[in-house]
């Protein structure tokens, strides 16, 4: 690498393989490993590779999904050392000294994400800083804190040397899904919180919060705002995800095509609206439509606790626009439709018989897989492919509605519980939602709120690792699904996942020393 534009193809290539973690369909269930096993969800379709992430006995070092998240991150690390070690060693005549640190910042970044997703999930793991040139078989694992101190680092350059929202390297304009200052300082907040250093987490957060540069969505806007909706919806449909289309709640979206009308739009074929999405076109009479969030599988659902325990009354989070819960027929070929031998008229509600026997209001209906409620996040619909094998829209990584939520966890661990309440009560007032108050305040509380707020978009898995509140939330929240989907087998070991048994078995002149439990 010795000229700009090299280094420009470097860059664009870690955040395809960024795009590729999030974007992977060759095990559907992919997405559920993230989700299930948790505190929000029972998994239903079940595809095989979330399996052992409610089953937990099943969890062994040859699992497939520890494997390919070790793998994934691996990869951005070695893709963002080449491209940091290019610039730092290499003369590069048609870069300014600003546009060096700016590469090198942004690969900084790809590799402090990726060693706190390993650090967060896998705890010590091997350190590599530099390009590695020759076969290797000796890699062992480096204590925590000097995981933790080159992260901390990384972003710390980042803050300093990436561009501002909205601004440029010199002379020269970036597109609006390349990484800034602010999307360092979101990820470096929620290392603090996991180091335990929350007063640099809160700094972190109030320098994004402070900054004026972004605004919580609050009022209408974009291509549905004629349309019967409410304003947190908004943000999540395809054409208003995006700063420049609107949503100045953004901090990073990573952008997403369909490559049949973009090329290469995509890296893969997102899976996430067929994982959330209800499978109600299964049903006689229902046919997959924009307003219904397109062609969903139900391969998970809403466990009891979210559906009808989580969301005060009157949240806007919890509305008809954002958790579809009502059903009725819509399919506008026929007067009627066929459920058990039963004729409905069309768009009327009705009776059913259930496969249990029970009478069920289809309006009401609240079954696992057909019509469960479930969340229109991920909702999208392109009428030329109702089938939708994949899903074509971007995705919202980071966003300000998270900044105030992780500000209010780091003030309650330094006791700040006034101050926590007021940053969730910002939120609590953009969705019309009681106002809560200092004694409510508790790390429990904010991950409750976590799930309000950002429900199917965060990594549900990872936050509850990070918070080391997996295995106590899963049996408070998680313990009455079916019993075909029970958790089993949780324990504190599995707060972290195995070291794939390939990378034991490869690196032969040392030992890359598993974890407790597997």
């Amino acid at each position: 690498m010795d000229n700009k534009l090299t280094l420009q193809a470097g860059l664009i290539g870690l955040y395809q393989n960024l795009s590729t973690y999030y974007t992977q369909s060759g095990a559907q269930g992919w997405v559920s490993v993230w989700q299930v096993g948790t505190d929000i969800v029972w998994p239903q379709e079940i595809q095989g590779i979330e399996v052992p992430y409610y089953n937990y006995s099943l969890l062994t070092s040859r699992d497939g999904a520890a494997a390919s998240l070790w793998a994934s991150n691996y990869n951005i690390i070695r893709n963002a050392n080449a491209i940091i070690y290019n610039i730092e060693n290499t003369p590069i005549s048609d870069m300014t000294e600003t546009e060096k640190k700016a590469f090198s910042a942004e690969a900084k970044f790809f590799r402090a994400y990726a060693y706190n997703s390993l650090a967060t999930f896998f705890g010590p793991v091997p350190l590599i800083t530099e390009p590695i040139r020759t076969p290797r078989y000796d890699f062992v694992r480096t204590p925590l804190d000097q995981v933790n101190n080159l992260i901390k680092s990384d972003l710390l350059y980042g803050v300093t040397n990436l561009r501002d929202v909205d601004g440029k390297i010199d002379a020269q304009s970036v597109p609006e899904q390349r990484i800034t200052k602010d999307v360092a300082r979101q990820l470096l907040a929620k290392v603090y919180l996991r180091t335990n250093e929350p007063a640099l987490a809160e700094a972190q957060c109030n320098a994004i919060i402070n900054s004026g540069k972004y605004t919580l969505i609050n009022a209408r806007y974009g291509i549905k705002a004629g349309s019967p909706g409410d304003y947190f919806s908004d943000m999540f449909f395809k054409g208003n995800q995006r700063r420049s289309q609107g949503n100045k709640e953004a901090i990073w979206v990573m952008e997403n095509e369909n490559p049949s009308i973009i090329v290469n739009g995509s890296s893969g074929s997102p899976q996430q609206r067929r994982v959330w999405g209800g499978g109600y076109h299964n049903i006689n009479g229902m046919v997959p439509t924009d307003s219904l969030g397109g062609r969903g599988l139900s391969r998970l659902r809403l466990n009891n606790w979210v559906l009808y325990k989580l969301y005060p009354q009157g949240d806007m989070r919890n509305s008809k626009y954002n958790i579809h819960r009502q059903h009725y027929f819509n399919n506008p070929a026929s007067n009627y439709s066929t459920i058990k031998g039963l004729k409905v008229p069309y768009g009327q509600d009705a009776q059913f018989t259930l496969v249990n026997g029970s009478k069920v209001n289809i309006a009401k209906a609240d079954t696992l897989a057909k019509l469960n409620p479930y969340t229109l996040k991920w909702g999208q619909f392109d009428p030329n492919d109702v089938f939708g094998f994949g899903m074509w829209k971007d995705f919202i990584l980071m966003r300000l509605g998270e900044t105030y939520l992780l500000r209010a966890e780091a003030q309650v661990k330094q006791g700040n519980t006034a101050g926590a309440a007021a940053s969730i009560n910002v939120l609590r007032t953009r969705a019309q939602a009681p106002q809560v108050s200092a004694s409510q305040m508790t790390l429990d509380f904010v991950l409750d709120e976590r799930v309000r707020e950002l429900l199917a978009e965060e990594n549900r898995r990872e936050e509850l690792v990070r918070t080391k509140t997996l295995v106590q939330r899963a049996a408070t929240r998680n313990s009455d699904g079916p019993a075909q989907r029970q958790i089993v087998g949780l324990t504190a070991n599995n707060l972290l996942l195995p070291i794939p048994f390939n990378e034991i078995q490869l690196n032969k002149d040392a030992v890359l020393e598993q974890n407790p439990g597997y």
